[in-house]
């Protein structure tokens, strides 16, 4: 199977760590999905990364598809608990994530537009949902080792991977590791993961 990714997607990096942590062989291709003739419109109407292309050709698309059909798909390494309550909470702590990073991915993007025509207001509320994000999920891990049981689920990974787009994109800016010091030891203990170390978005 082949993953069509950018390399500071935190959706990209989601799902690539979820392979990596689950001993799943696969292609890496890193596109750009805002230029024209890119591979992803083969494989995804929406051409956003990530998408997984499968060997008989069928492209999965959004982060939360794709990591879900990987875990159940490869007995190694179950990341997401069986259907039920348990698996809600998760998956909860996930979408929370996913929002944070996607909050922030908006003011980037905005940010990008000419100065005279960026919407400051607009810039503060997704601020403050980040925010509002980072402090939910400084209480919801507590004095937790992990968010959910004993191990590494795919709560951790997505709050892994929306604290290091913080980190590319806002550098001390957002300093949440200030305000949120259960997240800043966690962040360090899952950037001591080969799957975390290998994947750590490129600044550019």
């Amino acid at each position: 199977m082949k993953l069509l990714a950018s390399l500071t997607s935190p959706f990209a990096r989601k799902v690539r760590i979820v392979l990596m942590e689950k001993h799943v062989d696969f292609e890496l291709e890193v596109v750009n999905p805002w230029e024209g003739g890119n591979p992803i419109i083969n494989h995804n109407p929406l051409s956003q990364v990530p998408t997984l292309v499968l060997d008989d050709g069928t492209g999965v698309f959004d982060s939360r598809v794709i990591a879900e059909y990987l875990d159940a798909m490869s007995p190694a390494v179950k990341l997401l608990p069986e259907p039920g309550r348990q698996r809600m909470l998760v998956r909860r702590i996930e979408a929370l994530a996913d929002g944070v990073s996607e909050a922030a991915a908006k003011i980037f993007l905005e940010r990008k537009r000419p100065e005279d025509k960026r919407d400051a207001a607009w810039c503060g509320a997704q601020r403050a949902t980040v925010e509002r994000g980072l402090g939910v999920l400084e209480r919801e891990l507590g004095e937790k080792e992990w968010f959910h049981g004993h191990n590494l689920s795919l709560a951790d990974i997505a709050v892994g991977c929306s604290l290091g787009y913080l980190d590319l994109r806002f550098g001390d800016e957002i300093e949440w590791r200030r305000g949120h010091p259960g997240l800043a030891q966690h962040m360090d203990k899952l950037l001591a993961r080969p799957s975390f170390a290998e994947t750590v978005p490129p600044r550019q």
